[in-house]
């Protein structure tokens, strides 16, 4: 593997080693912290706050280098969760962990910020100015040193360019429209129940473009958190009557991604819920009273999630001359190196990887930057030690699992015999599938906290009702 970018670990950055001044005055550019290895973190989601704090645990704590996280929010919550923070049938407050304070605890550096450039030979990350919610200046513009650089910054839906999609639906890559679809819904159902008149057509119904996990989660844990809101005294809805969700999906099935059997017992348990599961469906515009499908057929929708394919965030298209696929997500070599430079990484939803002998990329799956992170945290302190010869990643499939709420979990599990997997459903999918949340938690906290935390939600949540009713 060509190492011509790494004599510059023996040089780095410096705080007088800047970007050429702009109109505006030089840039300011946060001071290195000693000569210690500088390793940045660019995105706190599962993977890069996983790698983050066990490299703080490991390196910042001993001194042996200086961990920083760059994030754009100051909380983090498991991706994953997120369909269930839309439906209201999790409280995002006793989930959501702090940046700072995991910083703090676990030895390293938060800064808040969003990255919007690199200067690759200067080895600086670009942070965009922040402003609060009365445009008044949080942090300035500034430029952050690194020796090493992680882009962990995940992926976001894709609109493929279909009219409307941004301005009438709402996506759920973050956990802010997460929440921004659960108080429309809310409002939604309490504006039907409090009007003069009935229940208009179409006015409690939600449309779901894209089946796949995150489309499919999300129809069944509406479909339970919608009846339960509506017990709590909204009585002037009728749930059979006047809900409706409708999962819409352009390829002949859903859940293309995962086996064909998994696939169709997801679709029957979805079915069964009277979700109507529309498929070979092609959404053409989104409006503002619903969906426009290929075959002129019109969907009639108070609310649309738009989950329809994924894709790298913007701005990887503009970090100095990085290689991109048709995705815009950054080519990785087998080491997880970016193409062009060897000091810069990307693991997770945002790094394009394809295996020696696949037609296909890794999945973008919570498992695929878990196993990146674990294998970076062993191939960092080996680069920093001097060696230049980082082992190739190699990705192992456990399976897939989709949760529908408390109706259903239906998994296949991979490796029990060689070449095989083993379907399962029910009571053990559903125990796998939340081990995989604390699997997570274990990583970020450690087993004390995590099984204090467990006990501690178990206890409140039967003292608070099942939905979000605010």
């Amino acid at each position: 593997m060509s190492n011509t970018l790494l004599p510059s670990l023996d040089t780095p950055a410096t705080s007088l080693d800047v970007p050429t001044p702009t109109p505006e005055g030089p840039p300011l550019v946060v001071p290195r912290q000693g000569d210690l290895h500088h390793i940045v973190v660019v995105g706190g989601g599962a993977g890069g706050l996983e790698l983050a704090t066990q490299l703080g645990h490991k390196l910042g704590r001993k001194s042996k280098a200086h961990i920083t996280l760059v994030d754009k929010s100051r909380t983090h919550i498991w991706k994953p969760l997120l369909h269930e923070i839309a439906a209201g049938s999790m409280d995002i407050d006793r989930h959501q962990l702090e940046y700072q304070a995991q910083g703090h605890w676990h030895g390293f550096r938060y800064r808040y910020g969003e990255m919007i450039g690199i200067d690759r030979t200067k080895k600086l990350v670009h942070l965009a100015a922040t402003f609060d919610e009365d445009k008044r200046q949080i942090t300035p513009d500034r430029w952050v040193p690194y020796d090493t650089l992680v882009i962990a910054v995940g992926s976001v839906s894709n609109a493929f360019g279909t009219p409307g999609v941004y301005q009438n639906a709402i996506m759920l890559d973050t956990p802010e429209q997460a929440e921004r679809f659960n108080r429309r819904l809310l409002n939604a159902c309490v504006r039907a129940n409090s009007q003069p008149g009935p229940v208009r057509p179409g006015q409690l119904h939600v449309a779901i473009v894209g089946a796949g996990a995150t489309g499919s989660e999300l129809s069944a844990e509406l479909h339970s958190s919608l009846r339960g809101l509506v017990a709590f005294g909204l009585d002037k809805i009728n749930p059979e009557k006047d809900i409706k969700i409708t999962l819409i999906e352009a390829a002949p099935r859903i859940l293309t991604s995962l086996p064909e059997r998994m696939a169709t017992a997801v679709t029957n348990v979805l079915r069964g819920l009277d979700v109507d599961v529309r498929t070979e469906a092609l959404v053409t515009e989104v409006t503002p009273e619903g969906v426009k499908l290929a075959s002129g057929e019109f969907i009639p929708s108070e609310l649309v999630v738009w989950a329809a394919g994924v894709k790298g965030p913007d701005v990887l298209a503009k970090l100095d001359g990085l290689e991109t696929s048709r995705n815009s997500m950054l080519v990785v070599k087998p080491s997880l190196q970016t193409t062009k430079d060897d000091s810069v990484f990307a693991i997770g939803d945002c790094a394009y990887f394809l295996p020696d002998g696949d037609t296909v990329p890794l999945p973008p799956r919570a498992q695929t930057a878990h196993q990146q992170s674990s294998h970076l945290i062993k191939q960092l302190q080996r680069r920093i030690a001097g060696e230049t010869n980082l082992a190739a990643f190699q990705y192992r499939d456990f399976g897939s699992l989709v949760s529908l709420g408390h109706y259903s979990t239906i998994g296949n599990l991979m490796g029990f015999v060689q070449g095989k997997s083993m379907r399962i459903e029910g009571w053990f999918a559903k125990m796998m599938y939340r081990s995989l949340y604390k699997m997570h938690e274990m990583a970020l906290h450690g087993p004390v906290k995590v099984t204090l935390d467990t006990v501690s939600r178990m206890l409140t949540r039967r003292t608070e009702p099942q939905v979000k009713l605010h």
